[in-house]
């Protein structure tokens, strides 16, 4: 039986941005979040948003925390943009299939953007309760590692952890009540996953976000830096 998404730990009123809100994760995350009754305000970010929010321009990350530093302190936000595929493009299956393009734009999405995403944003994180999950992957476990490929997509997603943990042992000390968390969405039936796990198969968007968002109402400060599931389970680095 599915529990309640209650969000009790956030207090009534809370404010939550979503980074990504255009993907198919991201909308569905803003969609539960605007939903629900102890959420007073849920900004979205993007390409396309004002203020826009671009991985691949440097100066619109900065820009955009400073856009809504006015606004006030977030209770909640979702780092929830990557990239596993793209244009010319698709995860590498052997060393043969590894060129400097493909990591470079992987790693730029992945794991590039998200660390600018954590120096510009920490900052508008409310004091008293503020959780800051940025989506990495399970494929991005090297102790959980079994099968390989997937090069660069793994790669970005284990640098993307380390960064997560190593800024939760910073911001612990200007925020000790902070949470900083690496978040596994599971297998969702996004455009991200569809070329590899067909239109039917994974859960549907809104599931997943309602799955995350229950780990991250439950989460507390002694858990910040950690990577977990979206079943709470804690993941192997």
């Amino acid at each position: 039986m599915t529990t309640a998404l209650t969000l009790d730990s956030f207090p009534l009123g809370f404010r939550a941005l979503v980074i990504g809100a255009s993907g198919g994760i991201g909308q569905a995350f803003v969609q539960a979040l605007r939903a629900h009754p102890r959420c007073a305000e849920v900004v979205g970010l993007h390409r396309r948003s004002q203020p826009r929010l671009d991985m691949d321009d440097e100066a619109s990350i900065g820009q955009a925390a400073d856009a809504l530093r006015a606004g006030g302190t977030f209770h909640l936000i979702i780092h929830a943009a990557g990239v596993l595929h793209g244009p010319g493009f698709m995860p590498e299956k052997k060393l043969g299939d590894l060129n400097y393009a493909q990591l470079e734009a992987t790693l730029r999405a992945n794991t590039l953007g998200p660390a600018l995403v954590l120096r510009h944003f920490v900052p508008l994180l409310d004091r008293q309760r503020g959780v800051l999950a940025l989506l990495s992957a399970k494929v991005g476990s090297i102790g959980d590692n079994r099968l390989g490929g997937w090069y660069s997509y793994r790669a970005s997603k284990a640098a993307l952890n380390m960064l997560v943990k190593t800024a939760a042992i910073e911001v612990a000390r200007s925020h000790p009540q902070a949470v900083l968390i690496s978040l596994h969405p599971g297998t969702v039936n996004t455009a991200l996953s569809q070329p590899f796990r067909g239109a039917h198969i994974g859960r549907a968007p809104h599931e997943a976000a309602a799955d995350m968002l229950r780990v991250l109402d439950r989460l507390t400060p002694s858990e910040s830096g950690g990577f977990f599931s979206y079943t709470g389970e804690p993941l192997p680095w």
